[in-house]
This record gives structure tokens, sequence and C-alpha cells, in this order.
């Protein structure tokens, strides 16, 4: 297959997001990498998750990116039990503690309330904007506002439960917040709780199975543009006409 020069590089890269790193490290690697200034996502992962990251590259695939963002997502979240965080998830600071023990009767029950249809409510740490402001950057002066519920769509499934830790898949619609559902989950069964990890194992119809490592980007001897080009290649066949 003959290989276009960098600065042609367009298309899809699947890619598995490490723990520790922002959405953006990846944009900014692959600009590096590949001289391509017009790269975006198909929906951002936290810091401290892992998994699938849809990289969009090129005008061509960037001006799809709404397109992307509205596909359903997978994801395994490990909830620990008894203490509850401020951003609802294992880099916040500690708000409450308990040492309530809940019954595996007593998880499949309230997980009965996390199917099909439901509200949220979008948690302060997050980039959703009210009144133009970013609710995280509010929440870090210590500024909490009320925020109406948003209806989503999830199914979620109990995986494991090994005190204090519950694992569950979650399948569910855009703006969806995992984070949330293990906070809620929480108060729910009476004892609080956050999500101590998470890994998005599919984001519409591309797989974790299929990405490469983050590693790999910054790997002169990776052969990226044929990765790029098979992603782009599989994607024709769904959302690129």
């Amino acid at each position: 297959m003959t290989q276009k020069p960098p600065h042609e590089a367009e298309g899809i890269l699947l890619v598995n997001k490490a723990a520790g790193k922002t959405s953006f490290t990846l944009v900014a690697a692959l600009r590096k990498r590949l001289g391509v200034r017009k790269i975006g996502h198909a929906g951002t992962l936290d810091p401290f998750a892992t998994g699938v990251m849809v990289m969009l590259i090129g005008r061509r695939y960037t001006r799809l990116s709404d397109s992307f963002l509205c596909e359903d997502k997978e994801y395994r979240g490990r909830l620990f039990l008894g203490k509850t965080t401020d951003t609802y998830d294992c880099e916040g600071s500690e708000i409450a503690t308990s040492s309530h023990i809940p019954s595996q009767e007593d998880i499949e029950r309230v997980l009965t309330n996390f199917q099909g249809e439901i509200e949220q409510i979008p948690p302060m740490y997050s980039a959703k904007k009210i009144q133009g402001k970013k609710l995280y950057e509010l929440a870090r002066k210590g500024v909490e506002i009320e925020r109406q519920p948003v209806k989503i769509h999830v199914k979620t499934t109990l995986l494991a439960y090994d005190y204090p830790y519950v694992d569950i898949q979650v399948t569910c619609s855009k703006g969806t917040y995992i984070r949330s559902i293990a906070y809620d989950i929480g108060q729910m069964l009476g004892c609080g709780a956050h999500l101590s990890s998470l890994v998005r194992t599919r984001s519409g119809c591309y797989l974790l199975e299929d990405c490469i490592e983050a590693a790999d980007i910054n790997d002169a001897t990776f052969n990226l543009l044929e990765k790029i080009q098979a992603s782009a290649d599989n994607a024709k066949h769904g959302h690129i006409p």
C-alpha cells in the first residue's frame, strides 16, 4: 500500500488511552507525529480512565465529529463502596465515609434503577456549560449551582462484587456520566461510593481490541499511517460516505 505523506494523513485512528493522561495529550502527540493540525476525537475520557478514543484526523473527519459523538458507548467501571468524593471518582477529595456493607442482593436491587431511560443530574466537576460557565470551574471555587436533570438511556450489568469493590458494565447514550452513576448507586445503597477505575470498551462500532496503544504514536518504527487507513476504510461502511 502506498503511504500518503504525513501532511496528507487523514482518517480515523483508534487509540487505547493510558491512565493518567488527558485526552488532549493524544491530539498533541498525533499533531507532532503527523504534522496535521486538524485533529479531534469522538468523546473525551477523564485522565484516570482508559480505553477507546476515536481520533479524527484531517478536516474531512473532524467536521463529522458530531455524528461520532452521538454514538452510544460501553464501559467497565469499578466502584469503591464506603467512600464518597467531591468529584465522584478517585481523583477527588473524600467528603464522606461509611462502614455499612451492602449485600449483593442490595446491589442487584439498586441496579434496577439504572436500566432504560432515566434522568441524570450532571456532576459539578464536569465540562458541561451552564450560562456560559463550565461547571468544574465553579466547583473549583467552591460554588455549587442547581443543575437540571438530563434524560439518558442506560443498560447496567453487575459483573462482580467483592466488598468494597463493585464491577459493572454500562452501555449508555451520549452525555452519560459514569461517575454520577457510581455516586447515585452509593447514595441508594446508603454507604456512598466513588468510581475508582473506568475503561471504555466500545465507542459506536469501534472496539477496544481494535485500538493501538497510546505509546505506539510516539514509536517512529510503528506504521501509524497503515492503522489510520485501515480504520478509515472500515468507517466507510458506516459513518463516512
